[in-house]
Order: structure tokens, then sequence, then C-alpha cells
């Protein structure tokens, strides 16, 4: 385990125990491990076994992944210059979720006057919202089309082929939620 996922588990499990109010000793019981291990994997100094983190996650009822990632604090600003941002032409998508949550995207589409992006389509399973901010956006599934003015949201399956369009003369704003299907084997 490198030094950085090590510092982070120990930091992890330490808020997980302290914000469920309970002690190492009543923790480590829950777990199944010695109190010993318990302190050394709050140290952020452990390497522990595959074994051991999975009897941690299952006692703090979190998954495995989140005893490794970075800390979280109580809240946490995100400067926009700091989000995920990629352009495609005259098209502009902003992640607005800087923390992954499993299974779902949340995204700002700026396009300017006359833009248009071709979306990839999803997983099968997937549902997608769009909904209008500003300006006006035509938006196109399988050889059908909307025409959304600020307010309007249409929800589609994601997995088809599908576009937007900025068809107005002024910039226009919307944003886009994933709904990605559940993966076999998922919880």
């Amino acid at each position: 385990m490198s030094e950085r996922a090590a510092a982070h588990l120990g930091e992890n499990v330490r808020q997980l125990r302290e914000s469920r109010g309970l002690t190492q000793q009543q923790i480590a019981t829950i777990a199944g491990v010695p109190r010993p291990t318990w302190a050394n994997l709050e140290s952020g100094l452990a390497n522990p076994t595959l074994a051991v983190l999975i009897r941690v996650a299952n006692a703090l009822q979190v998954r495995l992944e989140e005893l490794i990632s970075p800390p979280r604090t109580g809240a946490q600003h995100y400067p926009v210059a700091t989000l995920p941002t990629r352009r495609r032409g005259k098209v502009e998508v902003r992640k607005l979720l800087p923390d992954p949550i499993p299974g779902l995207e949340l995204e700002r589409l700026e396009l300017k006057p006359g833009a248009s992006m071709t979306g990839i389509p999803h997983t099968p399973g997937t549902r997608e919202y769009l909904t209008c901010e500003r300006g006006a956006i035509e938006l196109s599934v399988t050889g059908r089309s909307w025409a959304l003015e600020p307010g309007d949201v249409v929800v589609f399956r994601g997995d088809q082929r599908h576009g937007y369009r900025n068809p107005g003369r002024t910039t226009a704003v919307a944003y886009s939620v994933i709904s990605f299907a559940p993966v076999a084997g998922d919880p």
C-alpha cells in the first residue's frame, strides 16, 4: 500500500469511527480485529491485508474505496477553475461533482450560438436528464427532437444516439444528469 493510501486509510478510519461515537476497542470488537491492529490502522502507517480491510469496511458500513480515498472534510470549496472541464468545438462541458459518486454524473454544458455536440451513448440502461437553464437547446435522440426553453427538462435513455444544439443567437446553458445503470455485481 502506498504511503499516501495508508495515510488516507488512517485518517478515514479515525474519522468514521469517531463519527459513530465508538472507541477503538468497541469498533475493533465489531470488526473482529485486535485493538492494536485498529490503532495501527489509525496511525496512517499500516499495510493491512485485504481481509482486514474488508472487515474494517463492513464494521464501518462503507465501501472499500471510501477507506483509501482522500479524506472528506465537513465542507470543501472548489473554485470553478479546479473542476474538470473539456471543450468540444464551441461547447464547454464542466463536471459539477468534484468527488465521484458511483452511478451518477452531473455536467454543465455551455453552447455558443450555433454550437452543437454529439453525445456518446452510455452503457445500456442509463437515463439522462437534460434541463435548459438559459437560452435554447435542441436535443435530438435517435431521430426525434425536442426544443428546450429555460426550465424545460427531457428525460431519455442515455444508451441511444443523441446530440445537443444551440439554435439561438445567445449562449445557451444546460445541465445534464446522467444516472448510469448498475453494473452486475455492484451493491
